[in-house]
């Protein structure tokens, strides 16, 4: 009986289990690796990516990191200093001048937004050009495809510089979309899960939380930025590659011939010791030494100095995530009051909305402006929007500026908040030469029924060129 059993259970097993056993488990794809990057870099404009190449190259060689990069314009308003071209032609060459840049770094993942190149310091001028809601849709998808660990970006700011309004909404795009990516109510439709193989509209990405974010700027004084994030040498010498970073980074801006061509014809033709001594030059090297990251927000906790990557396998602190609060305006004890309007306003929103409260900031509200053009001081009144304001505006200007719009009293509509635009016309730099090259201030207060209601200053450098305000 037992010899039966042991000669027929093999066949019962198997006649039984055999179909389930031999059957083969099938493939669920998983999300493409050809895409993911370590470190993401979102800039404004094709060559904007210099900001960071040297610490990128770094991280290429010698960490072994993965960058991708997005540019949010082509690049199309600028100039073209090397051939003919301009407009949508220029903006064509100016992407394969940012590729070619790219890849000299190994860099193959790039992007590019729909943003319109637009010639303003003013973000909110660049936001209303771009089409702020696609652009953001469309930052976070990407976000969610490359899933990034860190990302770097321009700095969100006001500063005297360059202060072009498409690199603050570059940065101010990113913040948002880091806090959102993570968010499965952000963009649902990129969240779909798998469907009909010829549906075309649903991406099914899954959210994605990067770590760390940090801001690099052009700001004239980059000095007021040390010790807001970590440091890396850019003379270092690269061990896999045996050049210093700066001379990668340099042979990757080499690429953009369109913008710098002066440049590039004369670099070409220094040696690698003549290069050296440019470069190591304060007054002429195109990157300061050492260069700062600015931190900007953590999800895994460390301090603003700590290493780009440090705690970057840790799980994201529930605290730490920050999304985008609603601005509730004043409360009634506080109105009427006066504040600085346009992008100085947004900001000063947008900064505690996004947990970016530990961002340095100028100590009085500072911009430069061409000479000879109109200045515009925006203000903002908040009051009792049940009864209309009698307001008062004084105005205190440097020697030789005039004020043609602005002050004298005013009847402000029964509304919570109004807005003013202040016009001064500033001096030619001939004029202003002597008097001016230093940043002059601004000053402008306001009272109502006899009462302070505030005062607001602007420091105002006069320049011989500037982006329209």
């Amino acid at each position: 009986m037992r010899l039966f059993l042991k000669s027929i259970l093999p066949l019962v097993i198997l006649s039984v289990f055999g179909p389930v056993m031999a059957q083969t488990f099938q493939k669920v794809n998983p999300a493409d690796d050809r895409y993911k990057a370590d470190i993401l870099v979102v800039v404004a404009h094709p060559d904007d990516e210099a900001f960071f190449t040297p610490y990128v190259a770094r991280a290429i060689y010698d960490m072994h990191k993965r960058v991708a990069v997005i540019f949010s314009t082509h690049g199309g308003s600028g100039v073209n200093r090397f051939t003919r071209e301009r407009g949508p032609a220029m903006a064509n060459e100016r992407e394969i001048e940012a590729r070619d840049a790219c890849a000299k770094l190994s860099i193959s993942n790039v992007w590019f937004l729909d943003g319109k190149d637009t010639a303003s310091q003013d973000l909110l001028d660049s936001f209303a050009n771009w089409g702020h809601g696609a652009n953001l849709e469309r930052l976070v998808g990407l976000i969610r495809l490359t899933r990034p660990e860190v990302i770097l970006t321009h700095f969100p700011g006001v500063f005297i510089g360059e202060n072009h309004g498409d690199h603050q909404a570059t940065g101010v795009l990113v913040v948002e979309a880091f806090d959102l990516a993570g968010d499965p109510l952000v963009f649902p439709s990129q969240l779909a899960g798998d469907t009909k193989h010829y549906e075309s509209y649903l991406s099914n990405l899954q959210t994605w939380q990067a770590k760390k974010i940090y801001f690099g700027s052009d700001a004239q004084d980059d000095k007021q930025f040390v010790g807001t994030g970590p440091t890396y040498s850019v003379r270092e010498v690269s061990p896999s590659q045996k050049k210093p970073y700066w001379r990668l980074a340099l042979d990757s801006a080499m690429a953009h011939r369109t913008q710098f061509p002066d440049d590039i014809a004369r670099m070409s033709q220094l040696s690698d010791a003549e290069l050296e001594k440019v470069m190591s030059d304060p007054n002429t090297a195109w990157w300061s030494e050492p260069s700062t990251l600015i931190f900007g927000k953590s999800v895994v906790g460390g301090k603003p100095t700590d290493d780009v990557f440090a705690q970057i396998e840790e799980q994201p602190l529930k605290e730490a995530l920050f999304h985008s609060g609603v601005f509730t305006g004043q409360s009634a004890s506080q109105v009427p009051r006066m504040e600085l309007g346009g992008p100085w306003k947004f900001y000063a929103e947008f900064y505690p909305a996004h947990g970016l409260d530990n961002l340095p900031r100028a100590k009085v509200p500072e911009i430069g402006v061409k000479a000879g053009a109109t200045l515009v001081i925006p203000i903002v009144v908040l009051h009792d929007p049940a009864k209309t304001l009698a307001v008062k505006f004084s105005v205190s200007l440097p020697e030789g500026w005039r004020l043609s719009q602005g002050e004298g009293q005013f009847v402000l509509p029964a509304e919570a908040s109004t807005s003013l635009p202040l016009l001064i016309e500033t001096p030619t730099l001939a004029a202003a030469r002597l008097k001016n090259a230093t940043p002059q201030e601004v000053t402008v207060r306001a009272e109502a029924e006899g009462q302070p209601v505030g005062e607001v200053k602007l420091r105002v450098l006069l320049k011989g060129s500037a982006l329209p305000q």
